[in-house]
This record gives C-alpha cells, structure tokens and sequence, in this order.
C-alpha cells in the first residue's frame, strides 16, 4: 500500500503538466496576445479616422455560424463537458476506493458508471432521431389545415390636427355623426354636359 500515495501523486503530477487539446488562445500568453492585437486595430482604426459602423465578424479561418449552428454547437460542448466530468467521477471515486477504509466509494464508482451507461444511451437516441429527422423532415411535420385570416379590424387614424382618432376602412376614412358635408346634387343631364 506504499504504491498508493505515490500513484495518486503521479496522477496528479500529469495532469498538471500533460498539454491540454484546448486551443493557444486557451493559455494565458494567447489571450494576452489576443487582446494586444485586438487593441492595435482599435488604436489603428481611431489614428486613420476611419468612419461608419463597426461590424462584428467571425475570427480568421472560423466558419460562420448562424442561431441554429451555434446552439447545436453549444450543446455539443455541453455534452462532452457532462460525459468529461462523468469520467473523471468514475476515476477518482475509483482510486478513493482503492484505500482499505474507504471501499464504499466503489459503489459510488458503479453509480457514476451506470448513470454514464444511461447517459451515452441517451445521447445515441437523440442523435438517431435528430438524423431521422434530418433525413425526412417531411414525415415528422403534423398536416394543419390552411390557416384562416383573421376578420380585419376597423384602423383609427387620426388627421391632421385632429384629436379624435377616426376609423378608417381600406384606407378610406368615415365621416362623423357631427361632420358638416357639401353634397353638391346635379341632374344626370347637367352632369354630362360638364
């Protein structure tokens, strides 16, 4: 049992100083080296007096992605992130086990080995489904029928200097209970000869 401490050490030991697979910008150095050229384009732009609108793009050599992508990205990373912590469980409750006094942490081990049993079956489904879906999405949408219009409502819009709001119908506005008219009635035959 003299192995143990000195096991556990070890481990320790190269997880510290084994490289990550994280990107440069990761490590301190590449996002100081980042914000300093991020800085000088900034100090460059406003030295040149460049004008309009600043737009945000994607970083050189990234592939853009829209709303969906990024969110299906997203979850991706959160899934690796759960299946990376149940792994790790698994590894450390182990090793805490392998001390004499403390075997019932491989229980805890078996728990964490069954729920990531479960979780990578659940994981194989969606990914079944979504490429099911992706494959024939015509099959998966339910049949609606036409959507109706909705009766148009009556518009009020107010003229001019008008307080009061009149209702209008295809643009055509109403008259009022108290608005004077000039009707102007003339026979048909004073009406052809103007």
């Amino acid at each position: 049992m003299e192995w143990l401490p000195l096991a556990v050490l070890g481990i320790m030991w190269a997880a510290f100083l084994l490289p990550t697979g994280g990107k440069a910008s990761s490590t301190p150095q590449g996002s100081v080296g980042d914000f300093e050229r991020r800085m000088e384009l900034l100090a460059q732009a406003e030295t040149h007096g460049t004008q309009g609108r600043w737009i945000v793009t994607p970083r050189k050599g990234v592939r853009f992605m829209g709303p969906v992508e990024r969110n299906r990205a997203r979850a991706r990373e959160r899934r690796r992130q759960v299946f990376t912590f149940m792994l790790e469980s698994i590894g450390i409750t182990f090793l805490i086990g392998l001390v004499p006094p403390l075997r019932v942490a491989w229980a805890v081990t078996a728990v964490f080995a069954a729920l990531l049993v479960m979780y990578v079956w659940l994981l194989l489904t969606i990914k079944h489904r979504e490429s099911t879906y992706r494959s024939a999405p015509h099959r998966h949408q339910t049949s609606h029928a036409a959507p109706t219009r909705p009766a148009p409502s009556p518009r009020y819009v107010a003229q001019g200097r008008s307080t009061w709001a009149r209702p209008t119908f295809n643009g055509l506005g109403t008259l009022g209970e108290g608005d004077r008219v000039h009707v102007v009635v003339r026979a048909g035959e004073a009406a052809a000869r103007a």
